[in-house]
């Protein structure tokens, strides 16, 4: 925008004008495995162009009714093509993953930790050391929104994570838990390669995008499916107020979340309780 309408005014600029921009961002957008015909890039021209002149309503440079982003129309989001991972799908990602690459040991502990905690990338890369408790089996996770909670993992799998950061160089309280081999902490790109090459050996893979978000989606459909919605909800970290009245009454506690990862991984947790399904 800064680019192109830099000796505008706020004001000088129309509906018409953002609209042209979006639409040629979104043809000239990069072609991704994912891509979706540049429809994401042109969603975020006009999220950019809104945040902008909220910003300058806000400030009182502008009246509230005068932001022509807000009359530019967002495409429809189309349903997004991740879904759950089948069982042989997984074993298969996992054993390319521990037969391929310069470090095996930490793409494991990479899919490990996000199919027990189905937490996103940036919940993983924020751990530190003092995220882990290696006695009650569980890992501080801090994920979009700042929102922080506690999720459970096998205590083998605490063990093996407090390891790694240690052999690794780990030794404040503050260090990163996730490392390379040479100490250094690791970043997105790590991810980027480790799935650029499962994609290569495992031809499907790169073929419908998948990536570490499926991870995700397999465990909280998995959960979903043996242990309900309200336990799912809480499994994934959701704490935002929309969706159904009937959310505010079937929170889960850290215990139900628990006993879920113990019928996953068939190892057992401190924290996990005998579920009682009987009615109230």
């Amino acid at each position: 925008m800064a680019a192109a309408w830099g000796e505008r005014p706020l004001d000088a600029v129309v509906a018409s004008d953002i609209e042209a921009m979006q639409r040629q961002i979104a043809a000239t957008a990069r072609s991704r495995r994912n891509s979706r015909g540049g429809r994401r890039a042109g969603e975020h021209v006009i999220a950019a162009a809104r945040a902008i002149y909220n910003r300058a309503i806000a400030d009182g440079f502008l009246p509230a009714a005068a932001s022509p982003a807000h009359r530019v129309v967002k495409p429809r989001r189309l349903p997004s093509t991740r879904r759950a991972l089948t069982p042989p799908e997984l074993e298969q990602i996992n054993l390319a993953a521990r037969s391929s690459g310069n470090d095996v040991i930490l793409d494991a502990l990479l899919l490990r930790l996000h199919t027990e905690t189905a937490c996103r990338r940036g919940g993983a890369l924020a751990l530190r050391l003092d995220d882990l408790d290696t006695i009650r089996g569980l890992v501080r996770l801090t994920e979009k929104g700042a929102t922080l909670r506690w999720q459970p993992i096998t205590l083998d799998l605490a063990a093996h994570l407090d390891e790694h950061a240690r052999t690794r160089g780990a030794v404040l309280p503050t260090d990163r838990l996730l490392r390379y081999c040479n100490g250094q902490a690791i970043t997105s790109r790590r991810y980027d390669h480790l799935w650029a090459r499962l994609g290569k050996r495992l031809p499907w893979v790169a073929t419908q995008g998948v990536s570490t978000h499926w991870l995700r989606h397999t465990t909280l459909t998995w959960v979903e499916r043996h242990f309900g919605y309200g336990i799912a909800r809480a499994y994934a970290g959701h704490t935002d107020a929309t969706g159904p009245a009937t959310t505010t009454y079937i929170k889960a506690d850290l215990q139900a979340v628990a006993t879920a990862l113990t019928a996953m991984t068939g190892q057992p947790h401190p924290l996990a309780t005998t579920e009682d399904r009987a009615g109230p």
